[in-house]
């Protein structure tokens, strides 16, 4: 039985293009009580219906994704009207990155390999 740590019904979009970390990055979420929807690439996360998105609270994004980049991508969702917390995840944080994706909108931005405890905590604080 999965931990009480999400409030249910929390819904996390996830978009990792590494098909071994999305896996992880998924049960790790599920695991602690998020309703998971993971996307391999940025251009299935946009096909998505409005209604679909609506009901998404959370993003957690890869940078660099096959057919773009994280910051693009909530930039996107932001232009049509989403307005979840979003996490973005990197193996570089360079300060240009950090500063570019706080003003997209990213709540944190979290270095990989990722801690359990960062990405929970970001999540949900």
């Amino acid at each position: 039985m999965p931990p009480e740590i999400a409030p249910l019904g929390l819904r996390v979009l996830l978009v990792e293009d590494d098909e071994g970390v999305r896996r992880s990055l998924q049960l790790l979420l599920e695991w602690s009580g998020f309703e998971v929807r993971a996307h391999a690439l940025a251009a299935s996360v946009m096909a998505l219906k409005r209604e679909m998105l609506a009901g998404v609270h959370l993003l957690v994004s890869d940078y660099f994704l096959e057919d773009g980049d994280g910051i693009a991508l909530l930039q996107s969702l932001r232009a049509a009207g989403w307005q979840g917390r979003a996490v973005l995840i990197t193996a570089e944080p360079t300060p240009m990155l950090i500063d570019r994706a706080r003003a997209a909108g990213f709540h944190a931005i979290l270095e990989k390999p990722l801690a359990k405890h960062e990405l929970i905590k970001a999540l949900t604080e």
